[in-house]
């Protein structure tokens, strides 16, 4: 009987993986723009995403929140979408939709019922062919973009570490990741009409961007209609890549910063680490579910069950295209110092660095990583943003099934190896981050 139920179960497994299986196709139309399809058809929905390959690094200096600021601009309006109108049409047909601007690429996608495709496909062909940028719309973003800054960065606890604006600047001196996504609202209050026009001239090109089309679709059809919509818009001039190299940090960058919407302080440590494609990368992820992860982390399971000096510890890698950036720190219970915080976080790294994690520690780690792969990419959605992101950011769509295979052939030498790599004293930013009114006593 337990030989059929571990059968059983071996079948069901395989089954499970064998589902999450993605199949796509890829081309190329003439103007440029890359196209990815994938077909489902036990789902009643269609997504229709474009990724641009521009973010906050490609701004000029001066000239910062460009990027994250078109997130915002190209829904004003287009030459058949009148002004105002872009959320009515989709909410009319059912659908839903959104944008989001990272350091390196913009996003924006529609999720309709099935029979509206067509109504995605033009409507983000619309935003690309002719999108009107006027100084109506440039005003009225600019009063969106001032308020969401407000909201989610000056007024929300935390604000600084969540965002990266109080870390990023201390961690990159030449490369422009220094730059908050957001950018400065002195900057777009400087800008001209022009200016804007010229950023979407440059950056918002079919050679610049790639078409994911998930869901219910017929693929013949599909290709037809992408063909029609995006077939006549014209390539743009090559965009020259950012390609700026940072000096390796070798000394301890000490900082504070401040926060007047918080009460408890922050220690944290924080470590530059190579580009999300980077295979040390992987391993980084690896080590923050060690030491982070749930109750039964290192250092959740020391600094707040056992030693009770934390309230809250965190620790988790911020990667992008060039570089990444990873973080680690702990929220203090009561009067605990942070150099003692400090302390105790040096010691689980030291841990990593000169022993191996136990094999059933190991095998606990693979097991998370193959659920959370199992249960990634459940809805078409999902799907089409993340093969849009493999393709652009790491030039590998199939990493969507294939990337699960790096994390398994990940070692327990490896994840000491990398940890004695990247995670020393001084080649980190230590920041102490306080609440405001520890300021005013200083």
């Amino acid at each position: 009987m337990i030989k059929k139920l571990n059968l059983l179960f071996l079948l069901c497994a395989s089954a499970t993986m064998f589902a999450q299986q993605v199949e796509f196709e890829e081309y190329q139309l003439d103007n440029g723009l890359d196209v990815i399809i994938h077909q489902d058809n036990s789902v009643p929905v269609v997504t229709v995403g474009v990724m641009y390959h521009v973010g906050a690094k490609d701004e000029a200096p001066g000239r910062t929140g460009f990027a994250h600021f078109f997130e915002h601009l190209l829904f004003e309006g287009t030459k058949n979408i009148e002004r105002g109108e872009w959320f009515n049409i989709v909410a009319a047909n059912g659908g839903s939709n959104n944008a989001n601007t990272t350091q390196d690429r913009t996003y924006y996608y529609e999720t309709f019922p099935s029979n509206a495709l067509e109504l995605g496909l033009w409507m983000e062909s619309e935003r690309m062919l002719h999108p009107v940028i006027n100084q109506v719309g440039v005003d009225t973003q600019n009063e969106v973009v001032k308020e969401e800054k407000r909201s989610r960065i000056d007024n929300a606890p935390y604000g600084k570490i969540i965002y990266a604006t109080g870390i990023n600047k201390y961690m990159f001196d030449k490369h422009p990741y220094k730059n908050s996504v957001i950018g400065t609202m002195q900057d777009l209050d400087a800008a001209e009409l022009e200016e804007f026009k010229a950023f979407f001239d440059k950056y918002y090109g079919p050679n610049n961007a790639t078409l994911v089309v998930a869901g219910n679709l017929e693929i013949d059809e599909t290709k037809a209609m992408i063909q029609d919509y995006f077939g006549p818009v014209k390539s743009k001039p090559e965009v020259e890549r950012v390609d700026i190299t940072e000096e390796p940090i070798t000394e301890t960058i000490k900082a504070t910063e401040y926060d007047s919407n918080i009460q408890i302080p922050i220690k944290a440590h924080v470590y530059r680490i190579p580009g999300m494609s980077e295979r040390d990368s992987y391993v980084m992820s690896m080590i923050s579910s060690i030491l982070t992860d749930g109750k039964s982390s290192r250092m959740y399971k020391r600094m707040v069950d056992d030693e009770k000096v934390a309230l809250q510890v965190l620790a988790f890698p911020r990667p992008m295209e060039d570089y990444g950036t990873y973080i680690m720190g702990a929220l203090p219970l009561g009067d605990t110092p942070l150099e003692k915080l400090a302390e105790i976080m040096d010691d689980e790294v030291n841990k990593l660095k000169t022993e191996l994690i136990s094999e059933r520690e190991y095998q606990k780690l693979q097991n998370k990583f193959e659920n959370q792969f199992v249960n990634s990419n459940s809805s078409i959605q999902g799907i089409a943003s993340s093969l849009a992101t493999y393709h652009v950011l790491y030039g590998n769509a199939n990493l969507i099934n294939e990337e699960i295979d790096i994390y398994r052939s990940i070692t327990r030498e490896e994840i000491k190896e990398v940890a004695n790599k990247y995670l020393n004293k001084n080649q980190r930013l230590d920041l102490d981050y306080l609440p405001e009114s520890e300021k005013e006593q200083k």
